[in-house]
């Protein structure tokens, strides 16, 4: 689903849309929260009603992830970068960890 189907999407089914936005937090920028509301609606047919919370959960690592750099376990991340195939972020930040920045200096 490109950035054109969510907004087709989010057009021919308003009252889906509508309940989406409701899970957008305050704190949430526009960019992240596209990214995010792109990761939700992509993936809310594989989930049951009473499984809206863990999908939510779930969008959230993947956005503290690509936002934020967070980690989370290996399975974890596997897992919601799989949800997340194919979903572009234009201009995400790159994180480097402690151990790679002392690792490159170390190389000078």
């Amino acid at each position: 689903m490109s950035a054109l189907d969510v907004q087709d999407f989010i057009q021919q089914n308003r009252a889906v849309a509508d309940q989406v936005e409701t899970f957008r937090g305050y704190w949430e920028s526009e960019k992240h929260w596209e990214a995010r509301r792109e990761f939700i609606l992509r993936n809310m047919n594989d989930f049951k009603a009473e499984q809206l919370d863990h999908l939510l959960s779930l969008s959230m690592v993947w956005a503290n992830n690509v936002f934020m750099g967070c980690r989370y376990s290996m399975e974890l991340l596997e897992k919601v970068k799989e949800m997340a195939e194919g979903i572009v972020v234009v201009d995400a930040p790159v994180f480097k960890t402690r151990d790679e920045i002392m690792k490159n200096q170390q190389g000078r």
